[in-house]
């Protein structure tokens, strides 16, 4: 699967996914020593979860048309060094509103991450290897959320919560001169011709405005949202609800939030392969068959554990809960990008990609929000769980429903026949 170029491109996206979790995962850590420090309510910690996904979500969509236009080698560079610096300068930051203007910034620069994963992978894996692809190189971002609640959590009650941002930023710039001096855009010619297969040409080339209308493209969108909404949940209020809600202290909440991460990571890792394995294994009931078991399956399973958590009276039941909830999430993981691959054209599939993440991602702008205004309102959390257990539930039904290749899309009739001779 891995020639020399491929496990270079893999090993960098991965760990570029592993900092930009580190990134992320970092303001939720340092929450409480924050909300102390700057004297923030619940609804304004929210707000400022929530402000992330603002501009996160709008460069979703810029990002994936950027790594289109000017390849996905250049539009990772650049965004890698624009979310360090924000990172970075959440250390500056003295109130309510700067934190709010900072995480804007922050989120457009993390905002093209997935879809330039999603548009490497596609320039150099087949049709029957991308899901695994995926999979791998996104699996990162879970480890990345394992490791910051130790490193910041350390940080923040040995030295400083500032020092940790400072610390992520540095790691960022690192990371970005290897990238820029190891990657290629796409193989050589030879190689080209052996791993860009046809499977991802369509019969005529369609405009992009043609897949933004398409079913198919908005219910994964949707299914991606739900997804996110639980992901957003969990990331951004799950070791502020330990504290308040469990009352174990922050060393401990430090530690505990790693279970969930590494179930996550190993969800991730494996879903691809498992999407690939159904496609292979029953290649003749269509592409998009082996992506609908997996999705609807494990996202279904997810949804479930995610609204028990919040009805469970014991700590451990209710990380327990969260943490099968974040593993079964985390095995669709890659499914929603594979599904765009499975009927985007190649010229595309950045843009398709990184509209559909940018719907999906206005759930972390609602979500966080929301939450904290259900935390302010009710005094738990319960309904915050349930809330987003059942939209998950309402996402699986319409992707087993509405969710079916696009006439006149992608040639998916050939694509059987490119898999088999892979």
């Amino acid at each position: 699967m891995f020639t020399k170029g491929k496990l270079a491109i893999m090993i960098l996206l991965f760990l570029a996914g592993v900092i930009n979790y580190l990134d992320r995962s970092a303001l939720s850590i340092a929450a409480p020593f924050i909300t102390e420090d700057l004297n923030l309510t619940a609804t304004q910690m929210g707000i400022i979860f929530s402000s992330f996904s603002v501009g996160y979500a709008i460069f979703n969509f810029l990002g994936g048309v950027a790594a289109d236009r000017y390849g996905a080698k250049l539009t990772l560079f650049v965004a890698m060094i624009i979310w360090s610096i924000f990172s970075g300068a959440i250390a500056l930051a003295i109130g309510f509103t700067s934190l709010i203007i900072i995480r804007i910034l922050f989120g457009m620069g993390e905002g093209p991450l997935s879809a330039t994963i999603n548009k490497m992978v596609n320039n150099w894996f087949p049709a029957d290897q991308r899901a695994s692809a995926i999979g791998l190189a996104n699996s990162g971002t879970p480890l990345g959320g394992a490791i910051a609640g130790p490193i910041v959590g350390f940080i923040a009650i040995s030295y400083s919560w500032k020092l940790s941002f400072v610390l992520i930023m540095i790691i960022g710039f690192i990371w970005s001169i290897v990238w820029w001096k190891v990657v290629k855009e796409k193989p050589s010619e030879t190689a080209s011709e052996k791993v860009i297969t046809t499977d991802a040409a369509p019969h005529e080339k369609k405009p992009l405005t043609f897949y933004l209308k398409q079913k198919t493209v908005l219910i994964t969108a949707f299914s991606f949202f739900a997804y996110n909404y639980i992901l957003f949940f969990f990331l951004t209020w799950f070791p502020s609800y330990l504290i308040d809600a469990r009352g174990i202290s922050v060393q401990e909440m430090s530690i505990v939030t790693v279970i969930p991460w590494i179930l996550g990571f190993i969800g991730l890792a494996a879903g691809g392969f498992v999407s690939d394995f159904v496609l292979r294994k029953f290649a003749k009931k269509g592409v998009l068959f082996s992506r609908k078991v997996v999705l609807v399956t494990c996202l279904l399973a997810s949804a479930i554990c995610i609204g028990l958590a919040g009805l469970v009276t014991t700590t451990f039941s209710a990380v327990a809960l969260v943490a099968f909830s974040v593993f079964f999430l985390y095995l669709t993981g890659s499914i929603y990008w594979a599904i765009v691959q499975d009927v985007v054209d190649q010229n595309n599939v950045g843009s398709v990609g990184g509209f559909m993440h940018f719907l999906a991602n206005t759930a972390g702008i609602i979500g966080p929000t929301l939450t904290g205004f259900l935390v302010d309102r009710s005094g738990t959390y319960t309904a915050a769980f349930l809330l987003a257990g059942g939209l998950a539930v309402l996402a699986s039904l319409a992707v087993l429903r509405f969710v079916r290749p696009i006439k006149g899309g992608v040639a998916t009739g050939d694509s059987n026949n490119t898999i088999a001779g892979n």
